[in-house]
């Protein structure tokens, strides 16, 4: 019925100087991530990986999933006496809430809109119990990594990466209503759905909650943004930061779309309307006074916030 593609079954790997390799599946042993290229001498420690993970962790809320993780990590190398040595970064989460028996029906039927198929088709092996390397559970591998990526980022050039829910279903976020200079973490961690807007975070929940009861799923979009980016990141033509950058987020899985500043948007606007002026600040810095760009102009970053947006489908597992 399937004919396998022979083609060599790699894709777990994603960075250049910056390499993170995910592994593990969702019901085996464990899962994490080996990153290579961190500079040494970086302060870190699991419980900087650990603030993080937590943020991920499942059975947080209702409006997450049940399934009950403490996803405790563990720095099997690279990190010695507190600072990072150079050397590859081994990090390893154990699975503790394996349930395979809850998957005897994938072993004979495909799941509508799940990666059942496809991996079928392509290994020609069935990862029965959870999806496997399909299941968000695989995700925990770029919390660590991208744990690591932030403490060299800010130890460098004072970076800082901040990302928030900007719509759910209907419900959508209005332009503007957050800014983008001040917004912070604790505004966004205030509530259930991280959202830094009070208001439209009840109404989100109030979202989610009605489609629940219905034993039905939605889906929505997270608004990323990368603050006191270093200019020059991007190397054109097929290296251009946002082609990176989208890489990296549609690999994540349940993503559907992808856009930068203005995004699809812009398409509505005239050259004149959508350009971004340039002017020179109080300290002699070359700035744009919009940010239609996304913080990115032929690839490369010219110092305004990075700017980006990710659609997520409704999650396909529903009763």
């Amino acid at each position: 019925m399937y004919c396998l593609t022979e083609i060599e079954a790699a894709g777990s790997t994603f960075g250049n100087y910056f390499r993170v390799t995910t592994f593990g599946e969702s019901h085996g042993g464990g899962v994490g991530c080996i990153v290579d290229g961190c500079p040494p001498r970086i302060p870190l420690s699991e419980a900087d990986l650990q603030v993080d993970l937590d943020r991920r962790r499942p059975g947080q809320s209702r409006i997450t999933t049940p399934r009950k993780e403490t996803d405790t990590c563990r720095l099997y190398s690279g990190v010695s006496e507190g600072v990072t040595t150079g050397t590859p970064i081994h990090v390893f989460v154990p699975n503790t809430d394996q349930r395979g028996h809850d998957y005897k029906e994938m072993s004979i039927a495909y799941r509508p809109s799940h990666a059942d198929a496809t991996y079928d088709m392509k290994y020609g092996v069935r990862a029965v119990q959870g999806g496997g390397r399909s299941s968000a559970r695989e995700t925990i591998g770029r919390v660590a990594s991208g744990a690591i990526a932030k403490k060299i980022l800010k130890h460098f050039s004072g970076t800082e990466v901040l990302a928030y829910v900007s719509q759910v279903h209907q419900v959508v976020l209005p332009d503007g209503s957050v800014y983008h200079d001040t917004v912070t973490l604790d505004q966004i961690e205030s509530n259930i759905v991280r959202c830094p807007h009070p208001e439209y975070a009840e109404k989100m929940i109030a979202a989610i909650d009605a489609v629940r009861t219905r034993g039905d799923s939605i889906g929505g979009v997270v608004t990323c943004i990368v603050r006191n980016a270093p200019r020059g990141l991007g190397s054109p033509v097929f290296d251009k930061l946002e082609a990176e950058l989208a890489k990296a987020v549609m690999s994540l899985p349940a993503t559907k779309g992808f856009e930068f500043g203005s995004g699809f948007a812009g398409t509505f606007l005239t050259g004149s309307e959508h350009n971004d002026e340039f002017f020179t600040d109080e300290h002699g810095t070359i700035r744009t006074r919009t940010n239609r760009s996304g913080g990115i102009q032929g690839g490369i970053s010219n110092g305004e916030i990075i700017n980006m947006r990710v659609a997520f489908k409704p999650t396909a597992t529903i009763s």
